[in-house]
């Protein structure tokens, strides 16, 4: 009995030996790979969230300031139409970048909306008379 309880221990023991060899740090590189990922993840959906909103707001700051524009260029406010645009936009934190007013008082403008990405979001804009004011 003495000698099988000694090979015992001495067989555990060499198994144990081996376990410890073969497994070295790998749980803990699967822990730092796993955190890593996650921590990525994260950041690309803030990311992508925030130049989602940014986007939103460009392209809300281009409707509303052509809104104002197509009004403007319809005689409903007496303003150049393309500086109603600059100022309706810059209300609503963008900047326009182009505007250009038809004959037929539609007007297209496009907004620019700087965000905290390293580039910023455009917005794009046509607006005009209703169709039932049109001359035909």
């Amino acid at each position: 009995m003495n000698r099988t309880m000694a090979r015992r221990s001495r067989e555990q023991t060499e198994q144990g030996e081996r376990d410890e060899q073969g497994e070295q740090g790998a749980g803990s590189v699967t822990v730092l790979a796993t955190v890593f990922l996650t921590l990525a993840l994260l950041g690309a959906t803030a990311a992508l969230g925030t130049a989602a909103t940014a986007a939103a707001r460009a392209s809300g700051a281009a409707d509303l300031a052509a809104l104002a524009a197509a009004d403007a260029a319809r005689g409903l406010v007496l303003a150049d139409p393309c500086a109603v645009a600059a100022q309706t936009a810059d209300r609503h934190g963008a900047a326009v970048t182009e505007c250009a007013a038809a004959t037929d008082g539609t007007v297209q403008v496009r907004t620019r909306y700087a965000s905290a990405l390293p580039w910023p979001s455009e917005g794009v804009a046509r607006a005009g008379p209703p169709v039932s004011t049109v001359p035909r």
